[in-house]
């Protein structure tokens, strides 16, 4: 006969302690996620669900969010979080695109980066000016977007990103290299290069991306010059060009990426590769960014992503558990597709998801 199995004591302090750490310890445990619906809530309706995917996302001098999504359908949008404002606009549909791969904000307007059964094109519009009072009214007309044109057809766009000036957007399709003058609207192939994964604006200015042979090729942007192999990748690490993630510190111009293990380095321009500086708590490690005051915040994980956060100065990641929204929207974050940080040190996630939000993520001020 098997001897009674011994019941489980709900009551000691350590099954106490245990049942608050599966409950509070699951979801976003320091700071406050706000989930924000696209649309203008009260005044219009969300974009619709399959069409919502949110793949890309800018942020102007002004602190205005831009974004693209991916699905059935692609769209662009504006959203405004500070002042008087509060809502995402829909600045409408790219005809015959059904992916945004990349989105840069000008001096004056911005430049979406969209893929499609043809290939990968490239489209531009005015920036949105702040709105005089949304709380009283609400007013907005949407301007036609103007294309560019196709880098290379049949190629797809894999990812661009604007440079420091804020003039010359540089992007990568399946096999070149090309550049957009702005304000001119003017598209240019530059080289032929690997088409791997996403690009990342460098300590010194410079342009990098993936190149063969496990390093980085190096753009110069007011040079013009290309040069191939500059900086190796690190030893025992591997890398998936379509999984890669970087994120600028906004002070320093460090880079950080991590390996598909989640292992995070840093990279500058006059240094070259530094690290692992710690490993994320899942792998692979999604869309990052930099605050004002050094931290790294980013997701990780495949299906439902988590938060982490890594602290240059303790040289400490940390598990900041799932998204999930009370505020605005009650609801979980599952996927999320691209980061920036906001005008005030927030960050802003893309859903990457049905009936996508637009995350804003408040962190944990930290004690001196």
């Amino acid at each position: 006969m098997k001897p009674a199995k011994r019941r489980y004591d709900k009551s000691t302090p350590e099954a106490r302690a245990l049942r608050d750490e599966i409950v509070h310890g699951t979801f976003v445990k320091e700071g406050t996620m706000v989930a924000f619906p696209m649309c203008f809530p009260g005044a219009s309706v969300p974009i619709t669900a399959d069409e919502s995917h949110i793949t890309a996302l800018a942020v102007d001098h002004a602190g205005t969010v831009y974004g693209g999504t991916s699905g059935r359908a692609t769209h662009l949008f504006v959203g405004m979080f500070h002042g008087v404002a509060g809502m995402v606009l829909d600045m409408g549909t790219v005809q015959g695109a059904n992916h945004c791969t990349a989105i840069c904000c000008g001096r004056e307007k911005f430049v979406a980066c969209v893929n499609g059964p043809a290939g990968g094109r490239v489209v531009t519009r005015a920036l949105e000016p702040l709105p005089f009072d949304l709380i009283q009214e609400w007013g907005f007309s949407r301007t036609p977007f103007e294309d560019l044109g196709s880098p290379v057809p049949g190629e797809r766009i894999l990812h661009a990103v604007v440079d420091q000036t804020r003039a010359v957007v540089t992007g990568v399709t399946d096999s070149h290299l090309f550049v957009v003058d702005i304000e001119a609207g003017e598209l240019n192939v530059v080289a032929e290069v690997p088409g791997r994964g996403r690009l990342a604006v460098g300590s010194e200015g410079g342009i990098f991306g993936l190149d063969d042979g496990a390093a980085l090729w190096h753009y110069h942007v007011s040079a013009g010059v290309l040069e191939r192999n500059v900086a190796p990748l690190p030893q025992g690490t591997s890398w998936d060009e379509a999984a890669i993630r970087w994120a600028r510190d906004p002070h320093s111009g460090v880079l950080y990426v991590a390996d598909d293990a989640g292992h995070l380095f840093a990279f500058a321009e006059e240094d070259g590769f530094r690290g692992p500086l710690g490993k994320t708590p899942l792998a692979p490690a999604g869309p990052m960014v930099v605050t004002l005051d050094g931290r790294v915040f980013g997701t990780c994980g495949e299906g439902v992503s988590r938060l982490f956060s890594y602290h240059p100065g303790r040289q400490e990641v940390r598990d900041l558990g799932a998204a999930v929204s009370v505020i605005e929207r009650r609801r979980y974050g599952d996927m999320f597709g691209d980061a920036v940080m906001g005008r005030d040190g927030e960050i802003v996630f893309g859903e990457d998801d049905d009936l996508g939000h637009v995350w804003v993520y408040f962190p944990r001020v930290e004690a001196p």
